[in-house]
């Protein structure tokens, strides 16, 4: 089974001369839109360089130990001591989250989700098992990744029915389940922007290598801890129909152009082929669906 859909350097939305300038060590990829990465994944700054204090927004939070590092590249994008309006998640998987209590805490910012992520973000519910069985040395590894919720539930609050985003004027957020049962992506149609979370992905992401060196290619959700297939396609096609023209991922490089939408488009028209995994437990066993979850089979 091919899994990956290689895209060309070109279509990677990246200035190396001003990447290496930035002292914030993240990527502008738009004049409000920015994003870093730390270790396996991205966190993202929408927010206009110099906004100031409660002029800006968090997207996801990283994996843990990387509260320093968000916090000292928010304080040179858009001053020191300045803080986020508001933190919104795509979802609560342990990489988008390991900052997040740290980060409330310190910036005493609101946390928004969908609803049904917020179980996994209240501390009231542990994510199903992931499967190491679909192939690449991170899905054996996945094991050891922790899926036991963080707990932010006095600051969390539900994203609006209208599909608005907080203190994000001209952005909607789309729920695109499948990945986890509240997973939502951001779209501005000004820009033909998404922030897609892992939704799709633009790396390998059971592939060490693919991570170390980040490859640009459109590719799934990680298969490790995807657990409905069925709703993850919806959910690409649904994307996909938008034709963006810029993206920006949990895992990967940022993209833009013709070549992104296209590429994304055939993820969509071929996913089982290309995203879903040969064998896996959850391949025709999905254990969520869009009311939430549907039980948590054991680890055995």
């Amino acid at each position: 089974m091919e899994q990956q859909i290689p895209l060309s350097n070109e279509a990677v939305a990246l200035n190396p001369e001003q990447d290496a300038a930035r002292d914030d060590a993240t990527h502008q990829i738009a004049p409000d839109l920015a994003y870093r990465r730390l270790a396996i994944a991205n966190v993202i700054f929408y927010g206009l360089p110099g906004a100031g204090d409660r002029q800006w927004v968090l997207i996801d939070a990283g994996v843990m130990g990387t509260t320093g590092l968000i916090v000292s590249a928010a304080a040179q994008r858009f001053g020191e001591n300045a803080r986020p309006a508001a933190i919104v998640m795509t979802h609560g998987h342990f990489d988008h989250v390991g900052a997040l209590e740290e980060l409330s805490e310190r910036w005493d910012a609101p946390v928004y989700a969908h609803p049904l992520e917020m179980p996994y973000l209240n501390g009231s519910a542990a994510y199903t098992p992931p499967d190491p069985g679909v192939g690449g040395m991170m899905a054996l590894l996945s094991p050891l990744y922790p899926r036991g919720p963080v707990n932010v539930g006095h600051r969390l609050q539900a994203l609006a029915d209208d599909g608005s985003v907080p203190f994000m004027p001209g952005w909607q957020w789309i729920h695109t389940p499948g990945h986890t049962p509240g997973h939502v992506s951001l779209w501005r149609e000004a820009d033909r922007a998404i922030i897609a979370g892992d939704a799709f992905i633009t790396t390998a992401q059971e592939s060490a290598y693919a991570v170390a060196t980040q490859r640009p290619e459109m590719h799934g959700p990680p298969m490790y801890f995807t657990p409905n297939w069925q709703e993850a396609r919806d959910s690409v096609q649904r994307l996909a129909a938008l034709q963006p023209q810029l993206v920006i991922t949990g895992h990967g490089p940022a993209m833009h152009g013709p070549e992104v939408s296209q590429a994304l488009l055939q993820l969509a028209q071929n996913f089982d082929a290309v995203a879903v995994p040969d064998h896996g437990k959850y391949v025709d066993n999905p254990v969520t669906a869009a009311s939430g979850t549907a039980y948590v089979p054991t680890d055995s």
